[in-house]
């Protein structure tokens, strides 16, 4: 993903990268915007990481959230949470300073690692969407054919299959020389372009839209059949008419954490597979703003969980009054009203 970050500069640079022939022209911003960057881009780190971090806590700490849907959560704010401690320092660096100052070896790791958790996040929506579909469509089904050692399954699936997929595309020089027809120039010195080539932005293509198709596909059918069971409430008893409503409410916020990712990624995704037919047009600015507005989707999870489960602020109100600490805490009924 940030491979293709970087590609030039400002039409007007001011300096270079570095003093050598072929470097990468350099744009210095005045020191007030620089730190207004440096500051906005931090505060958003620390949201990122801070917000992954109780989700990861809170899901591990209760006994009550311990269940299948709730364990990809967890693996999902794990990678988020990743991101914002391994990738987002380093991209922000990049992002005002318009250079990669640290060498080959670490752009080729903040490549793979970036690409990795970005990857990592829509297969996880994804195998959450089947979850939800699971819950709504087939509840009698739900509790036998949806375990945690299934979702289990998912969570190794979700990192193995992209880490793979990953290290294939970024420590290998078959797409390269597969595709060495299509290559351009070397980057320049102080960039950050492993893949310099117009189809960078299609390689990522079978792992972002049909994960993306399924969900939709996936929600639709699940809002249609809760619609359907919303009208049939009144024939239920009371017990399962409540669960049924857990689900359904479960269901519309995933829903909504799934369209808010489809949000912030389609900006950056589209422009990336049509800048590549273009010959790479596009700004360097714009580039930055859509990956950012990427990235912002890593702090949206925690936030929205915020507004819409009750258990999340539960738990949140008894880590903040130091009730945590307490014997009894672990074992708590977060569902309870």
């Amino acid at each position: 993903m940030s491979a293709v970050l970087n590609q030039g500069s400002e039409q007007h640079p001011l300096a270079f990268c570095y003093q050598v022939n072929g470097s990468c022209p350099r744009t210095i911003h005045p020191l007030g915007i620089q730190l207004t960057i440096y500051l906005a881009c931090a505060a958003g780190i620390i949201i990122t990481v801070l917000g992954n971090l109780f989700v990861v806590f809170t899901v591990s700490y209760f006994k009550a959230l311990h269940t299948p849907t709730n364990f990809l959560l967890l693996s999902l704010a794990l990678a988020d949470m990743l991101l914002g401690l391994l990738v987002l320092p380093l991209s922000t660096i990049r992002s005002v300073e318009s250079c990669w100052f640290f060498g080959d070896s670490l752009c080729r790791l903040h490549t793979y690692l970036d690409t990795l958790f970005c990857l990592i996040s829509i297969f996880h929506l994804c195998f959450i969407s089947i979850d939800r579909h699971c819950a709504i469509c087939e509840p009698l089904l739900y509790p036998s054919k949806f375990t945690v050692r299934v979702a289990l399954r998912y969570i190794l699936a979700g990192w193995g299959m992209p880490a793979a997929y990953t290290a294939f595309i970024v420590y290998t020089d078959v797409v390269e020389r597969g595709l060495s027809q299509w290559l351009e120039e070397l980057p320049c010195v102080g960039s950050c372009q492993l893949l310099f080539n117009k189809f960078w932005g299609w390689l990522n293509f079978p792992v972002f839209f049909p994960p993306c198709l399924i969900m939709i596909g996936l929600y639709v059918k699940i809002f249609v059949v809760a619609t359907r069971q919303a009208q049939q409430i009144s024939t239920v008893n009371r017990s399962l008419a409540g669960a049924a409503k857990r689900e359904r409410k479960a269901a519309k916020t995933l829903g909504i954490a799934v369209g808010i990712y489809l949000l912030c990624w389609l900006p950056f995704t589209i422009d990336t597979l049509v800048d590549s037919l273009l010959n790479f047009v596009t700004p360097p600015l714009v580039f930055d703003i859509f990956i950012w507005f990427a990235y912002f989707n890593s702090a949206c999870n925690p936030i929205i969980y915020v507004f819409s489960y009750r258990w999340f602020r539960k738990a949140l109100r008894l880590i903040l009054s130091w009730e945590i600490f307490s014997p009894r805490t672990p074992t708590i009924d977060l569902y309870q009203e």
